[in-house]
């Protein structure tokens, strides 16, 4: 059982930066995958970016050069570091960990609680 604790999300405005972490509770975080989801209002959950186990990492093509996807295996935690914020990116940012490092939502285990990110105009 992996419980999944996300913060760092705010209200910004349009270029600038945040850093979510994804705090786990758990021995074997290391073994999982991390996937970043975020589901904005009326639309489906879509992936953001994920690490796999072995620290490679996948990113959706909208956030490619933007964001950037880390973990610590030490501290337990999942990172997602979001610079050059658009309005676009508002919306609710989930964590979630999985076998692998898939683009689907329900291919993952475990997930946080989400947390808010809105960027202004």
């Amino acid at each position: 059982q992996v419980q999944l604790v996300e913060s760092g999300g705010g209200l910004v405005q349009a270029g600038d930066s945040l850093r979510l972490s994804c705090a786990a509770s758990g021995s074997t975080f290391s073994r999982y995958a991390m996937g970043w989801f975020r589901q904005a209002p009326g639309k489906e959950r879509e992936f953001v970016a994920g690490v796999s186990s072995g620290s490679i990492t996948y990113y959706a093509d909208s956030v490619k050069g933007r964001f950037t996807v880390s973990r610590d295996n030490g501290k337990n935690t999942a990172y997602l570091r979001l610079n050059s914020l658009k309005p676009e990116d508002t919306a609710v940012y989930y964590c979630a960990a999985g076998r692998v490092v898939r683009t689907i939502s329900k291919e993952y285990q475990y997930w946080g609680q989400g947390t808010q990110v809105t960027v202004s105009s």
